[in-house]
């Protein structure tokens, strides 16, 4: 049965911001109110494996950013250690792999678009020290490291910050982010990098022409480094078409990267963002749009970690095998984060 699979079946997670909405709260109810919102659903989806994304609004951009990336780190190990019992901050795969043994999940920082370093590249061992283990260098457009994917028309590769804090990165055992990086700029990483590289939120481009998806080549590349293609479950990435915001269209785009770069490099990275979006955006703001994006829209059955087993019963209702399943769920990611999370260079 599709319950007993998901439920035996390692779940990752590779892109939640929930830390967003725990951190809109005074620091006295991160715990609790992880604990009371958020481990339920987690549960409820059976997942075993949350990537936590460190994103700083514009509001904090750029004097703030640093602190506010340090307050959501905090955060992220408040809440962890304020519910030892069910989760556990983990820092490689030994960690990940005792963590899930005691039947607890496992949870990973990430640093999304590191708008808090700017070019200070000496600050990602600090950031290391501090647990996070994965990170991307630009989101929607120019950062100091890179131009994110709505700046790829410029065709601009990383800059000097940019390729240093690649080489950085490895050498300290992070693992590079290419989600939303520009076309070129994605490129430049894999001329660069030595080690598996993923992408934590990213779907198919050859199925919606979007800059934020990924082409066939970027995708086998990817798999060719050893690393895994998450896909992103937001509709606006999955079709231009309402009446496609389906699990099954999903369900498209798992096939088609399965039929580019193979079955050993897909993962899940929902970007769950409805609920993180109401409790950040004042009520006035409910219909928020990004980039002409709805971004408030979601897979009907698919608004939040708790239907995560529907994906299950779609993958085998579109013919995937058991073993299949199990490695696009999670035990994909299970294989890179073992690898690799900090594993230095």
């Amino acid at each position: 049965m599709s319950t007993d699979l998901h439920r035996d079946a390692v779940v990752a997670d590779t892109h939640n911001d929930l830390l967003m909405a725990v951190t809109a709260r005074p620091a006295e109810r991160w715990a609790p109110f992880f604990r009371e919102r958020w481990l339920p659903q987690l549960h409820e989806g059976g997942v075993d494996i949350q990537v936590l994304p460190v994103f700083i609004d514009d509001q904090y951009r750029p004097e703030g950013a640093l602190r506010q990336t340090l307050r959501m780190i905090e955060c992220a190990h408040t809440l962890a250690e304020g519910n030892a019992d069910t989760v556990r901050l983990c820092l490689d795969g030994s960690q990940i792999d005792q963590t899930l043994a005691e039947g607890k999940i496992a949870l990973v920082l990430a640093l999304e678009s590191a708008p808090g370093l700017d070019a200070n590249v000496e600050l990602l061992p600090t950031l290391y020290r501090l647990g996070v283990r994965i990170a991307s260098i630009a989101h929607w457009g120019r950062t100091a490291l890179a131009d994110g994917s709505g700046e790829e028309e410029t065709g601009s590769r990383l800059t000097a910050a940019g390729v240093a804090a690649v080489r950085e990165m490895e050498r300290l055992g992070m693992i590079f982010d290419v989600s939303h990086l520009s076309a070129s700029g994605v490129a430049h990483v894999l001329e660069l990098a030595t080690r598996p590289i993923m992408a934590t939120h990213s779907s198919a481009r050859a199925l919606r022409d979007h800059h934020r998806n990924l082409s066939d080549e970027q995708i086998r590349a990817i798999a060719a480094t050893g690393g895994v293609v998450c896909v992103n479950f937001l509709p606006a990435f999955l079709s231009d078409d309402p009446a496609e915001y389906t699990v099954d269209r999903l369900v498209d785009h798992i096939e088609h990267i399965v039929s580019v770069g193979g079955i050993d490099h897909v993962g899940l990275g929902p970007d769950f963002i409805r609920e993180v979006m109401h409790d950040v955006t004042p009520p006035c703001c409910e219909a928020f749009g990004f980039s002409g994006l709805d971004v408030m829209a979601t897979i009907p059955g698919l608004a939040g970690p708790a239907g995560l087993s529907s994906v299950t019963d779609a993958l085998l209702k579109h013919g995937f095998a058991d073993e299949e399943i199990v490695k696009i769920l999670g035990d994909n990611v299970l294989r890179l984060f073992r690898t690799q999370l900090g594993r230095p260079a």
